[in-house]
């Protein structure tokens, strides 16, 4: 039977009475503390499946808690309970390893649901359980409940070649280097690698390099001490230090500035390295492994990534094809993705009409694996039947001559002057905002192109954040699918 046991750290007296109270009522078996150190101490003597914190405690931080609990275990279920429900806060723990974040004013039920949804994914094994480094179809998550799992067995003949190498280069230490289009699942391969090494009781830490400037960059892989500059109200371990003994992985390398590179490459070597502002060397022991959707061979060449950073990255390389390469795969993918939305959204929906399956064959597929599950996930949302149909997926799957061949401001033009089918629409008054929209939607298209539909790419150019981009694709669509 799986083991519940919970510990509740928080100075809230009264709220961890409820709470005790309420779970002890729900089948768990509830210790309580009141402080951090307490709470520290006492995870050290007893067995815990699952932490329930506070962020602030009288004596110490949540983060901090979760850090030195995290050293003593590292599979427990972390779960951080605070009143200020601020996003950084959220980004923060779940980045040092926290399973979830819960604001204040708590609800039981709320409560109750994600301990419910932390329980599930420890199936009938403890946490506690030791973990065994073989790399079969169990291990790549094809037993377990496909809620819980990240990746299924491919059956394209790439991709199982490509399960091959990892499970070569596991149980090494090698450096990696990730190929692959945005999308194509590189951090679940970097995922897969820790989790088959003799690293995996230790921390994964992943990094996205792409969306960090200079100045950010080296206090989030290195830390800072307090004063370092303006805003450093405190010290901060960098992602050196969360990944120490385990994994760090680095996406989109080929992004960080010649200044940063030359500091990786100093720490890569004698594995140390000082926080910023601070004199203090410290020791360091992880794995690298890096993703990147250009080749670091040309980069270095063009001059854009250094050549002996290169070298000590590329003992190893792997890469992975895009979806429109792995056929074979789309109806196995199709289910995996519906089968997550429906226990996400809990509709109960039994598949797809054949027409959606052959339009996801035909389709290009240029943000790969991630876009092909948002897809889903959107037409599960709107699907109100048994089945998915093809009225749910977005206008370039549905009709991807009018959304990939003309240009935009013909689109605009026929939304303007003519419907999709040809026949003459009730003309619109020109005004301001329909010359902005369409110059906007005009300039979208342009860089959506250049890129080859790659959104990440695309929002990086534009200088907005990918949802944005999303959010306005998507109000497009829904205009130009208007009759």
């Amino acid at each position: 039977m799986l083991d519940k046991s919970i510990l509740i750290i928080d100075d809230d007296l009264d709220m961890c009475l409820l709470l005790s109270h309420y779970l002890s009522r729900k089948g768990f078996s509830v210790s309580v503390a009141n402080s951090g150190s307490k709470g520290i101490a006492d995870f050290k003597a007893g067995h815990f499946e699952i932490v329930l914190c506070d962020y602030r405690l009288g004596d110490k931080d949540g983060k901090d808690v979760l850090q030195e609990i995290k050293m003593i275990s590292p599979q427990v279920i972390f779960i951080i309970i605070t009143a200020y429900s601020d996003i950084k806060i959220a980004v923060d723990v779940i980045k040092r390893g926290a399973f979830d974040y819960i604001t204040k004013p708590l609800i039981p039920d709320e409560v109750l649901s994600v301990l419910n949804k932390a329980l599930q994914g420890l199936g009938h094994t403890s946490a506690h359980n030791e973990r065994k480094v073989v790399f079969n179809e169990s291990s790549l998550g094809k037993e377990s409940s496909t809620d819980n799992k990240e990746y299924i067995l491919s059956e394209a003949r790439g991709i199982k070649e490509v399960y091959k190498q990892i499970q070569i280069v596991a149980p090494t230490d090698y450096s990696i280097i990730l190929y692959g289009e945005s999308g194509t699942g590189k951090e679940v391969i970097a995922k897969t690698i820790h989790h088959l090494s003799h690293r995996a009781a230790k921390p994964f830490i992943a990094m996205d390099c792409g969306t960090l400037s200079k100045e950010l960059a080296g206090s989030e892989l290195f830390g800072h001490v307090k004063g370092a500059y303006t805003g450093a109200l405190s010290d901060k371990e960098g992602h050196f230090e969360l990944a120490n003994g385990g994994t760090l992985f680095l996406d989109e390398v080929a992004n960080l500035s010649v200044e940063v590179q030359a500091l990786l490459l100093r720490v890569i070597q004698e594995r140390k390295f000082k926080r910023v502002g601070g004199n203090k060397e410290l020791s360091v022991d992880v794995r690298i492994i890096v993703a990147s959707n250009e080749n670091l061979q040309e980069a270095y060449r063009k001059g854009k990534f250094r050549e002996d950073l290169f070298h000590r990255f590329n003992e190893f390389s792997i890469y992975l094809p895009p979806l429109r390469n792995r056929k074979e795969d789309i109806s196995l993918f199709a289910d995996f993705f519906l089968q997550k939305a429906k226990t996400e959204l809990g509709k109960e929906i039994h598949g797809f009409d054949e027409e959606v399956m052959q339009m996801f064959l035909n389709y290009n597929w240029p943000g790969n694996l991630r876009e092909f599950r948002n897809v889903i996930r959107r037409a599960v949302l709107l699907t109100e039947g048994e089945r998915v149909s093809a009225e749910t997926l977005p206008l370039e799957i549905t009709r991807p001559n009018i959304w990939n061949e003309k240009p935009a401001v013909e689109k605009l033009s026929q939304q303007e002057g003519e419907k999709l089918d040809g026949t003459q629409a009730e003309p619109k008054e020109f005004d301001l905002k329909n010359a902005a929209t369409r110059a906007e939607y005009e300039e979208i298209m342009r860089v959506l192109k250049e890129v080859n539909f790659n959104k990440t790419k695309a929002a990086e150019i534009l200088r907005i954040d990918r949802k944005t981009l999303y959010n306005k694709i998507k109000s497009y669509e829904d205009s130009l699918s208007k009759p």
